[in-house]
């Protein structure tokens, strides 16, 4: 008996479907914190900018949810399409990543900030 082999609808559905929630996922935190908090290493237009690049994104994907859930599946996304966004969730995990290891006043567990000297 030969290997069940999903249709290319039930494919493109069980991939794309979680990228999309994944996308829209990121980019729902990346908003929050942007929009909560103030970025110090970032100018207020640099913020800004990236917060508009957010909210435009998340409109994408919100837009390629419908077509596919409209489509039943049968309508893809474009590679050209996915990968701004991609790259987009990276700048903001960069930008996350950088904001919490200058706001957060704990060491890393498993590092140790004693250099030795018994006067620390």
């Amino acid at each position: 008996m030969p290997p069940f082999q999903p249709s290319k609808q039930e494919l493109l559905k069980s991939v794309l479907e979680p990228l999309l929630e994944d996308f829209e996922y990121w980019f729902a935190r990346s908003r929050s914190l942007l929009e909560s908090e103030e970025i110090g290493f970032l100018s207020d237009l640099e913020q800004t900018n990236l917060l508009r690049r957010v909210k435009e994104a998340q409109q994408e994907v919100r837009t390629a949810q419908m077509l596919l859930s409209a489509t039943k599946g049968q309508a893809g996304i474009d590679t050209a399409t996915l990968v701004p966004w991609h790259s987009l969730v990276t700048e903001c995990w960069q930008v996350s990543r950088r904001w919490r290891s200058l706001t957060c006043p704990c060491p890393k567990k498993g590092i140790s900030i004693h250099s030795g000297d018994p006067q620390d």
